[in-house]
């Protein structure tokens, strides 16, 4: 044995392979590999259908990039890049300014629902750097509002897992919606009988079930996610100091979150 240590298995950890290559780049992978994703979901994710994509080789991709995993980490990172950066210095209390992060982090996440497939396969992703400067952002808002800089990464560390877990139950409905060729109230109405007979011996949700009928499934599920979302963050105002140098007082009530994507039908036990 050498005894060597082996390499750390993460594109972040590693140098870029290779010189660039005219017409091919990192980030021209990583943009067509989003294009895919966006198109055809987490199954038609691979080296060799990203090359024909790219009408280059699998070999000529591994000089970019070593593998599927690390075309994960890139992707998700890719993704965090499109979310606005939360700054302290914009004057907005830090409620409001974590409720504008948690729905931008959401609405991203429904235009791209195979982030929450892969989020948790995308490896040493905080070391990514639009990652990293979101989770600055964020540490850096809930800090002004007086938490200590631990405190701060535990609340981040529950907020934002908040917004996938949610968002995972809203793409699923999503994916067997189209799927199916349906629009949403379609697909509702055709799977009530179903849900009838499904929770037939269980009262109470199919009350919760009949409750949501006929109602925008949309507004429902924004309900729910603003309902969710205000609960984390009153637990965590409970845990500032009592005057918190930087804390301006109480926040207006968040206006409720409207968004382009349809969502599921029904409550959190879906």
């Amino acid at each position: 044995m050498s005894g060597q240590e082996p390499p750390i298995p993460s594109v972040w950890a590693r140098p870029r392979r290779g010189r660039a290559q005219p017409g091919l780049s990192r980030d021209q992978i990583v943009s067509a590999a989003v294009e895919l994703l966006d198109a055809e979901g987490v199954e038609a994710l691979s080296m060799r259908r990203l090359g024909t994509a790219l009408g280059a080789g699998a070999a000529s991709l591994y000089r970019h990039v070593a593998g599927k995993d690390e075309l994960i980490e890139l992707v998700v990172d890719r993704f965090y890049g499109e979310l606005a950066v939360p700054d302290p210095a914009d004057g907005a209390h830090w409620r409001d300014a974590i409720t504008a992060c948690a729905r931008d982090l959401r609405a991203a996440a429904l235009r791209h629902p195979w982030v929450v497939a892969v989020h948790g396969q995308a490896g040493l992703s905080q070391l990514g750097p639009n990652l990293a400067r979101f989770s600055e952002g964020v540490l850096a808002v809930f800090e002004a509002a007086g938490f200590d800089l631990e405190e701060a990464d535990r609340a981040m560390s529950v907020v934002l897992p908040f917004v996938i877990g949610m968002v995972s139950s809203e793409a699923a409905w999503l994916s067997v919606v189209r799927r199916g060729g349906m629009d949403e109230k379609a697909a509702a109405d055709r799977l009530w009988a179903v849900t009838q007979e499904a929770m037939r011996d269980h009262p109470r949700l199919l009350a919760v079930y009949a409750g949501q009928r006929g109602t925008d499934s949309g507004r429902v599920v924004d309900a729910y996610f603003d309902y969710g979302l205000d609960r984390l963050l009153d637990g965590l105002a409970a845990r500032l100091p009592a005057d918190p140098a930087q804390s301006t007082g109480p926040a207006e009530p968040a206006e409720p979150a409207e968004r382009a994507e349809p969502a599921r039908p029904g409550g959190c036990a879906d």
